[in-house]
């Protein structure tokens, strides 16, 4: 898949159904559709849903970026913020394929998703470690 930010080959990596596509040029990632909600769920977060909302339904924001294309269909995304105390603004694709976080943004997602207790925002940053830990492992020598 081409980055749809810096038009640069995406690596994919995969763990327990979820499917990242990962620019390692400029950070970026991309969802196919559901599979942020399957993330955040993996997190232990409830109903990630409440907070995502319906983002193709959702209002476009006014932004100065360049508009995007999708890398599944090649349509124009649409910008739309998600978040809030910072907005976080991204790129949502018109038709359902997916959603375009550049990077840093899922981070800052998930830092606001986690504002809870300490417990548990400790447990699911272990969450994010432990996934993200899994997914970028070096592969095991054989000898």
């Amino acid at each position: 898949m081409i980055c749809p930010a810096c038009k640069s080959d995406m690596i994919v990596v995969e763990h327990s159904q979820i499917e990242l596509d990962y620019c390692a040029d400029c950070r970026g990632l991309w969802f196919d559709s559901g599979e942020l909600e399957l993330l955040l769920e993996s997190m232990g977060l409830e109903n990630p849903d409440l907070f995502l909302g319906n983002l193709l339904d959702s209002a476009e924001a006014e932004s100065r970026e360049k508009k995007r294309k999708c890398p599944i269909c090649g349509g124009k995304m649409k910008k739309t913020v998600i978040g809030q105390e910072p907005e976080i603004l991204i790129d949502v694709c018109r038709q359902g394929d997916g959603l375009w976080f550049d990077g840093g943004e899922l981070g800052q997602l998930i830092e606001q998703l986690t504002l809870g207790t300490a417990e548990q925002r400790g447990a699911s940053h272990r969450g994010v470690i432990t996934f993200l830990g899994e997914v970028f492992r070096a592969p095991e020598s054989a000898t």
